[in-house]
């Protein structure tokens, strides 16, 4: 039986944090097994809002891919790709921005909700509005059958799949319409409480050291109406038992019940909480510094996935070019 296709992608933005783990990667991992996945270093996509500034891009391909490389992107069952060196791409993007209506644009929520909090970077680009297109162009470029997402996505898959029925209607049947791919993200937040960005440097990162971790881990910000460690603790508005959840399972109903009956004060749940990230990420952190002593293996990489995505993508534009009558 031949494996539905699948693409995901990531922008090279800076390095990958443990949210990347849990959200995107560790999925990305298990979909290997089951799908043709095509995994795309999104650099054109990282232009519509860091356009200003390109002098790390480079740099930030190899550390992102290098982060996929060590926490189990298997070159072997996955096509990694880079995204501007397939033509392609914006070729198809040109085409589908043609006949997408900008009404359609201006109500995606994405767009509505980045306009209002990224501050100081100057959006109001014919680039990031648009850019749902170019997401439409790269899906609909390998005729990816499954997009795996997380619910908050749905609308912006809707959007891609709107604009394949609008091209279908005026050219045939080309491109095919994406599924979702529902996916369980857990959700973690950044040390302080807030969502976990690198602008709110909030962030543990998988190439973070033993002893960045630590202070990391120590100065997060826990429970604010405990004031000593034998008060009674409220575990549900505390950042430290959220990440418990996720990296302490077979001891949650001991850190709990310790916890709110004044048991153990929160310097030594954060001590446990270290122990248990370190040992999650110990085994990835190991990987990447034998990548990182190979860049040369990850240069292939890249320039064999992207050579072998590109055959798609050619074929994929004559039936697209031989349907709007441009050949």
């Amino acid at each position: 039986m031949v494996k539905k296709r699948i693409l995901s992608g990531m922008r090279p933005t800076g390095k990958l944090h443990i949210g990347h783990i849990l959200g995107a990667l560790k999925n990305w991992v298990r979909l290997q097994d089951e799908y043709q996945c095509y995994y795309m270093v999104a650099d054109l996509h990282a232009l519509t809002s860091e356009y200003e500034d390109t002098s790390k891009m480079q740099e930030n391909i190899r550390e992102m891919v290098i982060d996929w490389l060590a926490c189990g992107i298997d070159p072997a069952k996955s096509t990694l790709l880079v995204q501007s060196r397939i033509p392609e791409h914006s070729e198809l993007h040109l085409i589908l921005s043609m006949i997408t209506p900008v009404s359609w644009l201006e109500r995606c929520p994405t767009y509505k909700e980045q306009m209002h909090e990224i501050k100081g970077k100057d959006l109001s680009t014919y680039g990031f509005l648009g850019y749902p297109v170019l997401q439409a162009a790269d899906i609909t470029l390998y005729k990816a059958s499954v997009v795996p997402i997380g619910e908050d996505q749905l609308p912006h898959l809707e959007l891609t799949r709107e604009i394949v029925r609008r091209f279908d209607q005026f050219f045939g049947n080309v491109l095919p319409e994406p599924q979702a791919l529902l996916t369980d993200v857990p959700r973690l937040l950044g040390t302080d409480g807030r969502k976990m960005s690198k602008s709110y440097n909030n962030a543990i990162y998988i190439a973070d050291t033993q002893d960045e971790i630590k202070r990391k881990i120590m100065a997060m910000v826990t429970d604010p109406q405990r004031l000593r460690p034998t008060d009674v603790g409220h575990p549900d508005i505390c950042s430290v038992y959220s990440y418990h959840k996720i990296f302490s399972p077979g001891q949650l109903a001991e850190i709990k019940e310790k916890c709110v009956t004044g048991k153990r004060g929160c310097v030594e749940c954060k001590k446990i909480l270290l122990e248990n990230v370190l040992k999650f990420l110990s085994p990835v952190q190991e990987k990447r510094k034998m990548f990182e002593q190979d860049l040369p293996y990850i240069d292939k990489v890249l320039h064999e996935g992207t050579e072998k995505a590109r055959e798609f993508a050619r074929a994929t534009m004559e039936e697209v070019k031989k349907a709007v009558r441009l050949k």
